[in-house]
């Protein structure tokens, strides 16, 4: 199946919907959201899921520093500018 959204899309209706008032959770929440809700189905390289949500939301050459911010050691929140 391919993918509808991508990563980032998915990560951030995942954000919005665990926790509506201040769009924070855990990579694992994510994942757990994201796989639950098969937005994000057709993936590549055997890594799991709340592993690579953490890598787009905090590493990827900060392509996404404008979207996430991170809080603590595992868990991001949609950036309020």
């Amino acid at each position: 199946m391919k993918n509808q959204l991508s990563l980032h899309e998915a990560i951030v209706i995942a954000l919005i919907n665990i926790n509506k008032e201040n769009f924070t959770a855990s990579f694992k929440e994510i994942a757990d959201f994201i796989e639950k809700r098969n937005l994000y189905p057709d993936r590549k390289g055997g890594i799991d899921l709340s592993t690579q949500v953490m890598l787009r939301s905090t590493k990827a050459d900060n392509s996404y520093s404008y979207l996430f911010e991170i809080v603590g050691d595992d868990k991001i929140k949609i950036k309020n500018n």
